[in-house]
């Protein structure tokens, strides 16, 4: 690791943030409200972001499709009620806010609050870089101790350039999980693609879709596919016997609150398992009543009709997809008796759920002055900050990924402002006084994001 030497020094961010999505977003946005309050010490920060602007799920941006979390689980106002960037405050802009309160409903449409993200997002837009493709963080170290990292990154034209921080937060989001064995393709697709690939079908007449998976984007897939195309076939392939309902009750729903994440980082290892079992329902493979309710009216009606479109095929798994002349052979096995079926597909949909992203390739040596658990995961404190060995002092924080330590919530909508708020803090709450820096020279060109 290069020692820091006085001729050498930069510009140091308090913290970078690698991602911007809505946890990256709520960040920034804690990050602007405090600059903008009277008496607190400024605090430095950049997001960096691979997209070209702000998007979350764009590919499942149904027109009907609504949230499944409360619009009050917005970006800020569990941490701040009075805030400017909250849902209400974006409604008010808009000019719908007396038609979503005759609305009387908690959740609003998905498309919507993707608006109100954007929305948000242009208002911090000073904070964030776009187009910016982070290739590596590495050390920077002073009297062998690392007291800040060198963020890599290129920009949209591919130049490569260089960010210095006391502390970065990497939000590096989900990755789509496809089963084993399948890849994705022009007939092949991840549900995340739903409407980036479907207009490729426009003026052609297909047949058949396939959609694996039990879970709310499955549900949301073969309902859109079943009405956007009257004249096709769509099989729902499903591990159960049918989508099972989430558990959205009061009492359940408690799972998500700020004190539950206390009360999950300070259990044992055996009742977070418990935990995590009890209260998968909540959010895992589960669907809204009322979706589960229109699919099984839709089954129904085809059956007194006698032409069935809509199919599942419950307790099933698929085996293998094989293309071959602009269609796509997919191999459908029953879980009771072992039967094969083979659906000829003009598309096979895998709704087939997420992954968080490993953001430790990106640490590259720093991964090994991580500490893990027994199971190889990070072990991460309660402000989501990893521990590391005693001579990193220099900060990496979690936005995701820490189901593990801090509960269900640890990456969804549900606690993110909050989570964004104890980020802060730590930061602040760890800053110390250094010494304003000159900018990198060469191909660093940390002085253009200073």
């Amino acid at each position: 690791m290069p020692q820091l030497r006085q001729e050498d020094a930069v510009p140091v961010y308090d913290l970078v943030g690698v991602g911007f999505g809505p946890s990256n977003l709520a960040l920034a946005i804690a990050v602007h409200e405090r600059n903008a309050t009277a008496g607190s010490a400024p605090v430095s920060a950049v997001f960096l972001e691979r997209q070209a602007a702000f998007g979350w799920h764009r590919g499942m941006l149904i027109e009907d499709a609504t949230m499944q979390v409360s619009f009050l689980k917005d970006l800020v106002t569990m941490r701040n009620p009075t805030s400017s960037f909250s849902f209400l405050c974006y409604l008010h802009e808009r000019g719908r806010l007396i038609d979503f309160v005759n609305h009387k409903s908690l959740f609003p449409l998905r498309i919507e609050f993707h608006d109100y993200l954007e929305w948000a997002a242009v208002r911090v837009d000073d904070l964030v870089r776009y187009g910016a493709d982070v290739t590596a963080v590495r050390p920077v170290v002073t009297d062998d101790v690392v007291t800040a990292y060198d963020v890599e990154a290129r920009d949209a034209a591919g130049a490569p350039y260089t960010v210095r921080t006391r502390n970065v937060v990497l939000a590096s989001g989900l990755r789509p999980a496809l089963p084993p064995g399948i890849e994705a393709s022009q007939r092949v697709w991840h549900s995340r693609d739903l409407l980036t690939n479907v207009d490729a079908l426009a003026g052609t007449d297909p047949s058949r879709f396939v959609v694996v998976g039990a879970g709310q984007s499955a549900a949301e897939v073969t309902a859109f596919l079943h009405e956007r195309f009257p004249s096709a076939e769509v099989c729902g392939v499903l591990s159960r016997y049918g989508y099972s309902p989430a558990d959205d009750s009061p009492f359940a729903n408690r799972i998500f609150d700020p004190l539950a994440v206390d009360d999950y980082f300070d259990a044992s290892a055996q009742v977070k398992s418990m935990l995590l079992g009890y209260h998968a329902n909540t959010n895992y493979s589960v669907v809204d009543t009322d979706l589960i309710e229109t699919l099984y009216r839709r089954v129904y009606r085809e059956k007194v009709l006698g032409s069935q479109r809509l199919r599942l095929l419950n307790v099933s798994r698929l085996t293998a997809a094989e293309e071959t002349a602009g269609r796509v052979a997919v191999t459908v096995e029953s879980m009771l008796t072992g039967a094969r079926t083979v659906l000829d597909a003009d598309v096979l949909v895998c709704a087939t759920g997420y992954a968080p992203a490993d953001p430790f390739p990106l640490l590259g040596e720093l991964a090994g002055r991580c500490h893990y658990d027994g199971q190889g995961r990070a072990v991460v404190d309660r402000d989501y900050r990893i521990r590391t060995d005693a001579a990193v002092h220099a900060g990496i924080y979690l936005q995701g990924g820490t189901e593990h330590t801090h509960g269900i919530s640890s990456s969804l909508l549900s606690n993110t402002a909050i989570r964004s708020a104890e980020i802060l803090e730590s930061v602040c709450g760890r800053r110390r006084a250094e010494p304003a820096l000159p900018a990198l020279s060469g191909s660093g060109r940390a002085s253009s994001y200073a």
